[in-house]
């Protein structure tokens, strides 16, 4: 029996319909937009079906328009340039006719070079934290069915345990993510489920200061507007991952957070920086 994990798998595997073009799906879930996440994810496997040699360094994206999850996603791959140790591809996706991300990725071949990092926060480890679920299981009746939900990326907060979301009012927040099964060993489908995972919960940090979060009663509409990753050393999304946020500032309704991903070992593996769209709604 197919897990969600086996369905996002699915999800990234885009269907290549000519040279340069590909098409992506949305899951059949009750969304009124498609997961940000899910479009930059699948932007960067059409990149990555583009490159014969390298690994993805870094990506930059831009969402321009909600997606629509009842039709197909078109992505075109502009071919920038094949360098010897370096090569960037822009992809374009598109509905409707229009574009609604667009997202620009460089690859690079694998050299040696200056060697450093900053310190893996202390937390406690992923094994002593309730699931989701669970500590959104008291809130199942504000949050409805969606907290029991199956969900592909099983997703650890570091928060106290009992504490209710709007009780966390610090800028800063940890989260302990990876896939929920094993992967193939392919380091771009690795890239790219983290690329999925780092939209879920980056925008939440500024929320944080102001005692609001993204449930349904608070009125709070929030979106993705640019995404950026740096991918520094190799990982594996389906080893645990802790994914420190913070958000140095919010104002003229946006929000801006950054967010680093440790592997557990303590290697600094991949650095995220977001911007979103934060209303508060009347």
């Amino acid at each position: 029996m197919a897990t969600p994990l086996d369905h996002l798998v699915e999800l990234l595997d885009l269907e290549e319909l000519e040279v340069n073009i590909f098409r992506g799906v949305s899951p059949k879930e009750d969304r009124q937009r498609v997961f940000g996440g899910q479009v930059a994810g699948q932007a960067l496997v059409a990149a990555g079906r583009t490159v014969a040699e390298g690994w993805v360094h870094s990506l930059h994206a831009y969402f321009l328009r909600p997606g629509d999850p009842k039709i197909p996603i078109l992505y075109e791959v502009d071919r920038i340039r094949d360098g010897k140790s370096f090569t960037s591809r822009r992809v374009v996706a598109i509905q409707h006719g229009h574009a609604i991300l667009h997202l620009s990725a460089s690859f690079q071949k694998r050299e040696d070079g200056l060697d450093h990092q900053a310190q893996m926060p202390a937390v406690p480890a992923p094994e002593s934290l309730p699931t989701f679920r669970e500590r959104m299981r008291p809130l199942r009746e504000q949050l409805g069915a969606w907290v029991d939900r199956e969900r592909p990326i099983d997703m650890r907060l570091c928060d106290p345990v009992g504490s209710r979301p709007e009780t966390w009012r610090s800028p800063e927040a940890h989260v302990w993510m990876r896939a929920d099964g094993r992967l193939a060993d392919d380091p771009m489908l690795h890239a790219c489920v983290v690329t999925y995972a780092s939209d879920m919960t980056l925008l939440d940090s500024a929320l944080r200061p102001h005692g609001l979060t993204w449930a349904p009663d608070r009125k709070i509409m929030s979106a993705s507007i640019d995404h950026a990753m740096w991918f520094h050393r190799p990982f594996r999304a389906d080893d645990w991952l802790l994914y420190a946020q913070v958000s140095p500032s919010a104002s003229s309704a946006r929000g801006f957070a950054t967010g680093r991903i440790f592997a557990r070992d303590g290697r600094l593996v991949v650095s995220v920086a977001q911007e979103g769209l934060i209303r508060q709604l009347e």
